[in-house]
């Protein structure tokens, strides 16, 4: 078994978003010890440094990551696509906002409202490019739920991607789903 640094231990507390108190509560120790522990003042014990592994695998295993609540199978729409097929596709489906991707890469977003805002006659031939936004919001599988919630605030909808590859969508509606 690989034991944790104090460098490993303060770096996996703090992306978890626990202050020193949090996890000493959690391992049953006290604030000061794991302040010495993280400082590199003091080595463990073996079993107190247990405790304190567990209690960071525990708070670890209760957050939740956007992987957890992401929508999959994404309907989507190309770029090239036209403005009629994408309201198609949204009336159909029942979604006021489609991704917009080429090739499994997320190009845009194109809402209900975007396609409102012109004004042409012969809007429905344009193609979606047209008239999508280009500014989205994308995110890591593993991004947590506060870091989904920041990006939500401003965004009607984050998308979730690996490697440049479009895995999935959150949106409000999927966030509240998950909290009932």
């Amino acid at each position: 078994m690989d034991l944790p640094t104090p460098a490993d231990l303060r770096e996996r507390r703090t992306n978890l978003g626990l202050t020193q108190s949090d996890l000493a509560n959690r391992a049953d120790v006290s604030q000061p010890l794991i302040a010495r522990i993280e400082g590199g003042d003091v080595d463990p014990r073996l079993s107190t440094l247990r405790r304190i592994v567990n209690a960071l695998d525990e708070a670890e295993s209760a957050v939740m990551h956007a992987e957890d609540i992401m929508h999959e199978g994404v309907v989507t729409v190309a770029p090239d696509d036209s403005l009629r097929e994408a309201i198609d596709v949204m009336v159909k489906e029942g979604y006021s906002q489609l991704p917009v991707v080429r090739d499994g890469r997320p190009q845009g977003i194109i809402s209900n409202s975007d396609i409102r805002q012109l004004e042409e006659e012969s809007a429905g031939e344009l193609p979606v490019a047209d008239a999508m936004r280009e500014a989205i919001t994308t995110v890591e599988p593993t991004a947590t739920m506060d870091e989904v919630n920041a990006h939500l605030n401003h965004q009607d909808a984050v998308m979730v991607v690996e490697d440049g590859q479009l895995l999935g969508i959150i949106t409000e509606a999927d966030v509240a789903a998950h909290m009932s």
